[in-house]
């Protein structure tokens, strides 16, 4: 069976940004969230460098966190900031093979807004009550 459909599937609903990064950070793949929110603001990054989209001093960082993925396979996902103006943190991890090599890494932005969804009912009663 072939997972990477699921796989692909699970990270493009995903509501909040997710990027990928080759080892030069190139970035490969951009989640429909992420794509939706860089190019409302005229910007296009997939195919590009990473790097490009970020200080001097964050190149330093990011450069810093791969290196550190690269040092054990146990070193895999890092929080790097909080962002309070839209309330969400902001981790990398590190993507690896089958063998434990590292391959890459992804950024991913976590919102810390509550659900204000309803829950899932089901004949008018809640499912989780």
């Amino acid at each position: 069976m072939d997972l990477s459909v699921y796989f692909k599937s699970i990270v493009d609903s995903d509501p909040t940004r997710v990027i990928v990064c080759d080892l030069n950070h190139t970035i490969i793949y951009m989640n429909p969230a992420a794509s939706r929110f860089y190019e409302s603001r005229g910007v296009h990054l997939l195919g590009g460098s990473l790097l490009d989209c970020h200080s001097s001093d964050s190149n330093d960082k990011i450069k810093a966190v791969v290196k550190w993925f690269g040092e054990s396979r146990d070193n895999n996902r890092i929080f790097t900031f909080y962002n309070p103006k839209e309330n969400k943190d902001v981790y990398m991890s590190a993507l690896r093979n089958e063998n434990g090599t590292l391959i890459g890494y992804y950024e991913k932005h976590e919102y810390r807004t509550p659900e204000t969804a309803e829950p899932y009912v089901s004949g008018g009663e809640s499912i989780l009550h």
